[in-house]
């Protein structure tokens, strides 16, 4: 049976563009085979269930071939198999980060200008000398 390190079967199945980039993420603890988290050693082989995180996208990919060389796309995709949970899980997150608002467009200006600052100033001036908007007793 064939084996390979899960580095560079990532690295080829194209999750990753480098291999640096690869292990970096096995070894920050996103890359888990079977449920346990591994290291950048660990050989995997056909049949493997993989768990990896990509920024907010989680997919579960069961490991189909195994290649030493990174080839164009169609040849990594046949490499995997997700499995429909995880095809099922990453469109509903898709969905619910379209549905969801952007924070930033809450914003309706950056910081104010040194014109506006003044203007805020002298807005303030009614405050007197309080410094804060609590109650005083």
């Amino acid at each position: 049976m064939e084996k390979l390190r899960i580095d560079k079967w990532l690295w080829a199945a194209r999750f990753y563009k480098t291999r640096s980039l690869a292990t970096e993420e096995v070894n920050k603890g996103r890359v888990q085979v079977g449920g346990q988290d591994v290291k950048p050693a660990r050989e995997i082989k056909a049949g493997d269930h993989v768990t990896l995180r990509s920024g907010p996208v989680v997919r579960t990919v069961v490991v189909v071939g195994i290649s030493q060389a990174r080839g164009p796309a169609p040849v990594a995709q046949a490499l995997y198999s997700e499995t429909p949970e995880s095809l099922q899980a990453r469109t509903a997150a898709a969905e619910q980060r379209r549905l969801a608002p952007e924070p930033a467009h809450s914003l309706d200006h950056g910081r104010p200008t040194k014109r506006q600052r003044r203007d805020l100033d002298q807005v303030g001036q009614g405050w007197g000398d309080r410094w804060s908007a609590s109650v005083d007793d």
